[in-house]
């Protein structure tokens, strides 16, 4: 595993592949290798995720040989959680990292009843797509967040942010929502820089993916646009790059699996 960190001013030199504002719009408006409205996209997306929601978790096992569970619980492990924050969870699927992050409180506390309990009722994990104790799962759109500013002391996205239309509206909104000191953490798979490694990557991705998905899900369109998506978004360091733009400070990325995956994470200070 690497990390590597991003400096606030970008200079040619640190970011040598840091594409223009075009090159980022139009990845903005792509569904997997097509070109498609802006208004079309969101649409598109939410019939992928309609068709696979029903083997969601077997598809990810699957896929990734069981390896998003800890990949998983390193992003949480990147958040501290601590009693009593506001957290919110964007594009939270089944609330599998929602429910990390409250586990991993409960299971760290050690207070006295009284101050256990009023931190309890005061932790709340917002899932952005209910209550259910301590995770409340709200749906909406996460370029108009409802919440309001400075009212969140961490925000994760894993495996969402590459699917949304304008990823810098994104970006500006987990900005505008975190408090100060608040800390940004995005899970996405990202790209191969190793040629045999990306040569076998890029063999699984386009030949067995979308066949495993017909097998097993009945839908290989689906998970072609899963492939696709992701040779479409951006390379490390220029979302980090982006990172930086929407104002995050200390912004940093560590790659997994020889960036088949990379946690990249900003502070708002």
């Amino acid at each position: 595993m690497s990390v590597t960190m991003i400096a606030r001013r970008l200079g040619s030199k640190l970011l040598p592949r840091f594409a223009p504002a075009a090159t980022l719009h139009s990845h903005a408006t792509s569904f997997g290798f097509k070109e498609v409205n802006e208004e079309e996209k969101s649409q598109l997306v939410g019939n992928v995720f309609t068709k696979v929601a029903s083997n969601y978790d077997i598809m990810n096992d699957l896929m990734s040989g069981g390896l998003h569970r800890l990949w998983k619980d390193r992003l949480v492990s990147k958040l501290t959680p601590f009693p009593g924050m506001k957290h919110l969870d964007v594009a939270g699927g089944t609330g599998d990292v929602a429910f990390r992050i409250l586990e991993t409180i409960n299971s760290g506390r050690a207070m006295d009843d009284t101050l256990e309990d009023n931190l309890q009722e005061e932790t709340q994990i917002y899932v952005w797509l209910g209550n259910l104790g301590s995770l409340v799962w709200v749906e909406g759109d996460a370029e108009k967040l409802t919440f309001n500013d400075d009212s969140m002391d961490g925000y994760t996205i894993a495996f969402g942010i590459r699917n949304v239309t304008h990823i810098e509206k994104v970006l500006a909104e987990a900005y505008r929502v975190l408090k100060r000191g608040g800390r940004f953490l995005c899970l996405e798979l990202s790209h191969v820089d190793t040629p045999i490694f990306k040569q076998l990557y890029d063999y699984y991705s386009f030949s067995v993916i979308p066949v495993v998905g017909e097998l097993v899900a009945g839908d290989r369109d689906s998970y072609q646009y899963l492939v696709e998506s992701v040779r479409r978004f951006p390379r490390q360091e220029v979302f980090a790059s982006m990172i930086a733009d929407a104002g995050f400070q200390q912004v940093e990325y560590e790659n997994l699996v020889g960036g088949v995956v990379a946690i990249h994470s900003g502070l708002k200070i």
